[in-house]
């Protein structure tokens, strides 16, 4: 029992708003400034919007800004980025509160995670809030153009951009932190006034009474300060997975580790406090991120390569089961294992923050994407986005802002299975891809071909930017998803910028560009039966992690299969069932060089010769499991594998006339050939 003379014992949140304070230095005018709105009654203004880098301090002056509110009796409401979901609703429940209270103060933190939101934000939530209320925006990115160019906002809004600490501030820093003066100058002039930074390096200075350059070596010693004493190497390896990934999520955990007890590790993850929450898994703060995942790199290369290939196949398998919403966030997390090579970094920019999405075509969108579109490429341009709207609208993808459902963007997949004369005659870039098909390796029954068509974005026209990472993740995805897909077309009027993206994804370039909309256009293709979607994933994978080998060339890629059209490939059946009993001259065979036996055992000593004969023999016995064939399997059996010298004879064997025999014969090859195409094509 207390005694009434003896205080009670601070709460715990009292002792941590404390030590907040104790250590939080500089951003006198930012405090000034929110002292002077809280006291004024009117004339002030309304509406801060803070930005910076990560790491710079947002989430500590917010922090502050709520404890002088309270202070000051103002109701308080705070939001953060990471855990609320970019979507107008989620963010108005979140903050309900602050439409009804009396003098309200909304504080929200990590906005750059749902900035898609910001023009909702700006014209239609903050209006709605009390004529007393104040609100607080943090984010790494300034506020978009609008806000100030609307003399509406100019006397409720500033803004202000965070940078780095002063020189007094951050020296002030270390000293609350316990570095001692001799080692201020070296860990200032390496945390360059970063706050983030100035407490990692602190940690190391005063373990090691040291401080030196960067190195390797100071890295692993800065993320052993930072992460602490982790209970074991899984929690370790638990830890690369997380910053290799773009999100980690339970079911990646137990991919990437076999074995181990995965939901205990994710709990763990998701309690450091050096990793956040959001929506799709958990990911660490990004400056640990980048010292984590650098530091594997450098130092296990064959475990990074390891623990990549293994996540990489995970993801795959995520994407290629993924559907609606879920498949290009499903891409997204396949492409930004690539992040770190040759090619990919300066295509892809990994952006996206909600503001734009994508979505079907819907009729009254046409408006606007003819807009769109003669915005960008000019008035031919739209008349042929109109020609195609008409045909195959179901092809096209529009992205929709989120602030207004309207179209900012739109791309289309074009699928088609044969020439058509209205399109040839309308559009330059399909009769050129159609030219390259008939002459390159034409369609064969059942398949079709893919034009990537129409990526207009005026805001960033064919260039890198969140839009585009869209666009090229749906590509992307319906190399995924293709199902008899021969070929795909890429087209660009920036081919020089696009080049080595197209290289990369082994789309070759099309002798005799078109000419379309008024510019030319540079055309890539893939043939997807040469270089089917197994292979192109080991292609493309070779670059991911350390780029491609010095040196390395077309003799690197895999061996290209042959494409038959339908009486080749029935005429190369027949003649191998006449070599059945010679290998030598089975070997010659173009069925070798075909999917049938794609994935034959290359260490196999009897070779793909022997493949083929199993294949062939196969074929043929299935005839004898159907009991309407059955005599059709005697005919196929007695003519080629029996070594009969002769058709005449095999018919005298089998006691048939020779017209019957014949007939039969042509029906066994006709059930073979449509048996084994479906092999070759499926």
């Amino acid at each position: 029992m207390r005694h009434d003379d003896q205080l009670p014992a601070p709460r715990l949140a009292e002792r941590l708003r404390s030590a907040r304070e104790e250590t939080f230095v500089g951003r006198r005018a930012e405090l000034e400034s929110f002292r002077e709105a809280l006291a004024a009654s009117a004339g002030s203004w309304a509406v801060l919007y803070a930005h910076g880098a990560g790491g710079i301090g947002k989430s500590a002056l917010l922090r502050r800004f709520a404890d002088q509110a309270r202070a000051a009796g103002r109701p308080v409401y705070e939001i953060d980025g990471h855990t609320v979901d970019p979507d107008p609703a989620a963010f108005e429940s979140e903050a309900a509160g602050a439409l009804t209270d009396e003098r309200p103060v909304l504080l929200v933190d990590g906005f750059d995670r749902c900035q898609g939101l910001e023009a909702w934000l700006r014209e239609r939530f903050l209006p709605r809030l009390p004529g007393d209320a104040l609100v607080v925006v943090a984010s790494r990115r300034p506020p978009d153009p609008e806000w100030t160019s609307d003399p509406g906002w100019a006397g409720v809004l500033r803004v202000t951009a965070l940078g780095r600490l002063e020189p007094r501030d951050a020296t002030a820093l270390l000293c609350v932190l316990g570095v001692g003066p001799a080692l201020h100058e070296s860990v200032l002039g390496y945390a360059d006034g970063h706050p983030l930074a100035l407490c990692l390096a602190a940690e190391v200075a005063l373990r090691d009474r040291a401080w030196a350059a960067p190195s390797h070596d100071l890295i692993a010693a800065l993320l052993s300060r930072l992460v602490g004493e982790l209970p074991s190497a899984v929690h370790r390896h638990a830890l690369e997975v997380c910053a290799h990934a773009r999100t980690t999520t339970e079911d990646l955990l137990r991919a990437a580790l076999p074995g181990e007890d995965t939901g205990s590790l994710f709990a763990w993850l998701r309690a450091q406090p050096y990793v956040g929450t959001g929506r799709h898994g958990v990911f660490p703060h990004e400056v640990v991120r980048d010292a984590l995942d650098a530091d594997l790199r450098w130092r296990d290369p064959r475990g990074y390569e390891s623990m990549h290939r293994r996540m990489r196949v995970h993801l795959l398998e995520r994407a290629r089961a993924a559907s609606g919403r879920a498949l290009l966030p499903a891409v997204e997390a396949v492409k930004y294992l690539h992040r770190s090579g040759n090619v990919t970094p300066a295509f892809f920019t990994f952006s996206g923050d909600g503001e734009v999405s994508e979505d079907i075509f819907r009729p009254e969108d046409r408006p606007d994407l003819l807009a769109l579109a003669a915005r960008a490429e000019g008035e031919e341009s739209a008349a042929l986005v109109d020609f195609w709207l008409d045909r195959r609208p179901q092809d096209f993808r529009v992205h929709r802002r989120s602030d207004s459902g309207r179209p900012a963007a739109f791309m289309a997949w074009l699928r088609l299975t044969a020439p058509d004369e209205a399109e040839l005659a309308a559009d330059p870039v399909v009769a050129a891809v159609w030219k390259h098909c008939r002459g390159a390796g034409p369609l064969r029954g059942g398949e079709h071909l893919a034009v990537a068509r129409f990526m207009v974005d005026p805001a960033a026209y064919q260039r890198p930017s969140a839009v585009m990472d869209l666009m090229l993740h749906r590509i992307v995805a319906e190399f995924l998803h293709q199902e008899r897909l021969a070929w795909t077309y890429v087209t660009w009027t920036r081919a020089t910028f696009w080049e080595p993206l197209m290289t990369y994804s082994d789309h070759h370039p099309v002798a005799d560009p078109p000419v379309a909309g008024g510019s030319p256009r540079a055309l890539y293709a893939h043939d997807w039966r040469v270089m089917p979607l197994a292979d192109w994933l080991d292609f493309t994978g070779a670059e991911e992690l350390f780029g491609p080998p010095a040196g390395s060339g077309a003799e690197e890629r895999p061996a290209p299969f042959e494409v038959l059209s339908r009486p080749g490939f029935d005429a190369a059946v027949r003649d191998a069932l006449r070599m059945w009993r010679r290998p030598d001259a089975l070997a010659a065979n173009p069925l070798i060089r075909g999917r049938l036996i794609a994935h034959s055992d290359p260490t196999d000593p009897a070779g793909p010769a022997e493949t083929l004969r199993e294949v062939l023999t196969d074929a043929v016995d299935a005839l004898r499991d159907d009991p309407h064939r059955a005599v059709l399997h005697r005919v196929v059996a007695v003519t080629y594998f029996h070594g009969t010298p002769t058709q005449e004879a095999a018919a005298a064997q089998l006691g048939m006339a020779f017209s019957t025999y014949r007939r039969r014969l042509g029906r066994a090859l006709e059930h073979i050939s449509d048996r084994l195409w479906v092999l070759e094509t499926g």
